[in-house]
């Protein structure tokens, strides 16, 4: 027998779709589901832990959205992109950049869930075994479920190694000031003023609140994490590089995170009946560590069908050609034929900014991709194109190699007082 959220082995909970994790893709397909009206469905969401409270910040760009309106904490019309030559404010008229923190996508799932009548097993996923026309997930402590269709969001590894592999790793306190201090009217989006390391690009970035409280964070794409002391003497000297005295600043939480950056394949459906969602499904865009906005569509685009009776299969989270453009964009930052600050600065330097920002979703046509093209060096892309090419057949033609794991965030706090934050170990930009 089994009650509300306990399974057992002599008779496993019988379900129509079981969603695998609870963290920002399982929290906002839940609220979609409840947004599209699906009723009638048996739904069962394994977790171990209830997420709660602002464990981590997304950052977006795209249209005013009425569904995400409510939960944002701040949104821009104007940015800027910094330089050690210039510093250019950008209109991304008709988009805007925007800001939305974890705790109202948790409330929202959370009231989604009772009008569901989600059925929550507080238990790891231990083992998901696709029978050929139901799903059997094995749970901590013993019990089963059998799923029609299961949905994981957890993090999970590529099916093999990339040909190149960084990692988007970073830090941010969020700073309450003394007196006015920030340009609530514009976001920060890259200041790239920051020293830049060896193999890699670096960056800072502003996402004011208000006048007086914003988040200050320093990023890196390279190979290698940082250790605990290396994030606050970044973030210190980005903060000084601002012109903000901390003697009128107080750190009042802390983020640290890892995303990977990688042209390894994530399968977003490795077997018929199961279906990845979140990086683990392909969501995170490798040339910039951005998901947000993949991972809303993939829960919109589920949502939708299953509202219509379809199997809940999102549509790729990007065309192909912009992963191809992704990996070479990738192999030629990490050999060194571009550096990562003239790169992007070349970008909206040539472009509308609202084109670049689109091309970096994904959501550009080709003649648009073409013109993005043309503003990067052709000669270093040229080269990247072909060492791409090589490296793929010379992948066809040896074993598969596992991919490594993606290590988590390096946790730590400023030497400024502040309360602890849980590790952000998913946090997507």
């Amino acid at each position: 027998m089994w009650q509300r959220g306990v399974v057992t082995d002599t008779a496993p909970l019988d379900v129509d779709l079981a969603l695998l994790g609870g963290g920002g893709a399982a929290s906002l397909l839940l609220a979609a589901l409840d947004r599209h009206r699906v009723r009638g469905l048996r739904i069962a969401v394994v977790d171990p832990v209830r997420r709660r409270g602002q464990d981590r910040t997304w950052a977006f760009w795209g249209r005013p959205d009425p569904d995400l309106e409510p939960l944002l904490s701040a949104s821009w019309s104007q940015v800027e992109v910094a330089t050690a030559a210039r510093r250019r404010v950008l209109d991304l008229a008709p988009l805007r950049y925007a800001m939305l923190r974890s705790g109202p996508v948790y409330d929202r799932a959370a009231e989604a869930e009772r009008r569901l009548d989600v059925v929550r097993i507080a238990a790891p996923a231990d083992e998901v075994r696709d029978e050929g026309t139901r799903v059997l997930v094995r749970t901590g402590g013993g019990g089963a479920i059998r799923a029609g269709w299961v949905l994981d969001s957890r993090p999970r590894p590529p099916a093999r190694a990339g040909r190149t592999t960084w990692l988007q790793h970073f830090r941010g306190w969020w700073l309450e000031a003394d007196r006015p201090t920030f340009d609530p009217a514009r976001a920060v989006l890259m200041d790239f003023r920051t020293p830049q390391p060896a193999r890699g690009v670096s960056f800072g970035y502003v996402l004011p609140v208000d006048d007086r409280y914003a988040l200050v964070e320093y990023t890196e794409f390279s190979p290698t994490l940082l250790d605990d002391a290396g994030y606050d003497a970044a973030l210190a000297g980005y903060r000084d590089l601002l012109g903000l005295d901390p003697a009128g600043l107080r750190v009042r939480e802390v983020e640290n995170g890892v995303i990977p950056m990688t042209d390894a394949p994530f399968p977003a459906r490795p077997t018929p009946h199961v279906v990845r969602l979140g990086t683990a499904g392909g969501a995170t865009r490798p040339s910039t560590g951005f998901t947000f906005s993949a991972m809303y569509r993939q829960a919109d685009q589920v949502a939708r069908a299953l509202a219509a009776g379809r199997a809940p299969v999102p549509a790729a989270a990007y065309p192909s050609r912009h992963r191809w453009m992704d990996a070479v964009a990738l192999r030629a930052l990490d050999r060194g034929g571009v550096g990562g600050p003239e790169f992007f600065d070349r970008l909206f330097d040539r472009n509308p900014a609202e084109r670049v920002l689109r091309f970096l979703d994904g959501m550009t046509t080709p003649a648009e991709e073409v013109a993005v093209m043309n503003s990067t060096r052709l000669l270093p892309m040229i080269a990247a194109t072909a060492g791409d090419a090589a490296h793929r057949v010379r992948d066809r033609l040896r074993t598969t190699r596992p991919a490594p794991a993606i290590p988590p965030a390096v946790v730590g706090h400023a030497d400024v007082p502040a309360p602890p934050l849980a590790q952000d170990d998913a946090r997507s930009r």
